[in-house]
């Protein structure tokens, strides 16, 4: 009989089952030596741990959270509460590949989320039971301490309250809203579809906005971002960073980001550009009152 690689094989008289060819006894070798190793390439990742923790300790760096720490703490309980929603809606246009590039992306957002000292409110939302499946097979993701929902994003938030985030809209987005639920399309398309997410914010007909980017500076490359680095720009908001310092510490050098001259601009340091998640005041319903941004730039919102 001919098997899978094209060659002619006979039945071993014993197991009914034809001899293995050359190629798969190399693959079962391989597995075999990759299986006798395991213990010895955990030995070698948790000496290297030790030596990260001590080189970190003995030039004073911040370790982070510990484990054990982190297993205790919720995202619910962190004092900001800027909502990140990732759109996953779009993955039917998808290929099974940019699924899997996209994934990784998320998983990269939820796994420096977990280690910031006041992690986003993320959200997870639009997902269908062929994604839902899909996902389950990936590192255990409902497990994650995010919120998930099957319904579209306008479903689970007001759509007064709604900013998609899209590099295609005419409106620039200049100052964060702590009221407001912020939309990443959880997409990796290569440009190959092109205005979908605004598209979609338009028929929707909820609110949508850029990045300022192009106000600050010039791209030597497209200034389409991925997933997680949308994430880490409202991540360093957050921590008090102004949009220049947050885009210049996200953004790939390989981009060739060159800063414009922001001379007639807000000032890079403006609390405008860098609103700092402090324990934000919040009315009956849980919506943040109104507050002056210098005072949460400066942590003066819990005197």
């Amino acid at each position: 009989m001919e098997n899978s690689e094209g060659t002619v094989s006979v039945l071993d008289p014993n197991t009914d089952q034809p001899p293995l060819s050359k190629r798969q006894k190399k693959r079962m070798e391989k597995r075999k030596k990759w299986i006798e190793q395991k213990p010895l390439r955990r030995a070698k990742e948790k000496l290297k741990r030790k030596q990260k923790i001590q080189a970190a300790k003995e030039n004073g760096r911040d370790l982070g959270p510990s484990r054990k720490i982190l297993k205790s703490l919720k995202m619910a309980d962190s004092c900001c509460k800027l909502k990140i929603c990732f759109d996953l809606s779009l993955a039917d246009v998808m290929t099974a590949p940019e699924f899997s590039k996209t994934f990784k992306q998320l998983h990269r957002c939820y796994s420096i989320n977990r280690r910031a000292k006041a992690p986003l409110q993320l959200y997870v939302t639009g997902f269908t039971d062929s994604t839902k499946e899909t996902m389950s097979k990936m590192s255990g993701c409902f497990n994650w301490d995010v919120n998930f929902s099957r319904e579209l994003y306008s479903k689970v938030f007001p759509k007064e309250d709604i900013v998609y985030l899209t590099s295609d809209s005419p409106n620039v987005l200049d100052e964060l809203d702590y009221n407001k639920a912020y939309i990443i399309g959880a997409l990796v398309d290569h440009n190959r579809l092109k205005n979908i997410c605004y598209e979609r914010a338009e028929k929707e007909g909820v609110g949508h906005a850029r990045l300022p980017l192009d106000i600050h500076f010039k791209f030597k490359t497209r200034k389409v971002l991925t997933i997680d680095q949308v994430y880490l720009i409202f991540l360093r908001l957050t921590e008090g960073k102004s949009w220049i310092d947050a885009i210049l510490e996200t953004v790939p050098k390989r981009k060739g980001v060159e800063l414009l001259n922001d001379s007639d601009g807000p000032s890079r340091n403006s609390s405008v550009e860098g609103m700092k998640c402090s324990v934000l005041p919040t009315d009956t319903n849980g919506n943040v009152t109104n507050v002056d941004s210098k005072d949460i730039c400066n942590d003066k919102t819990t005197e």
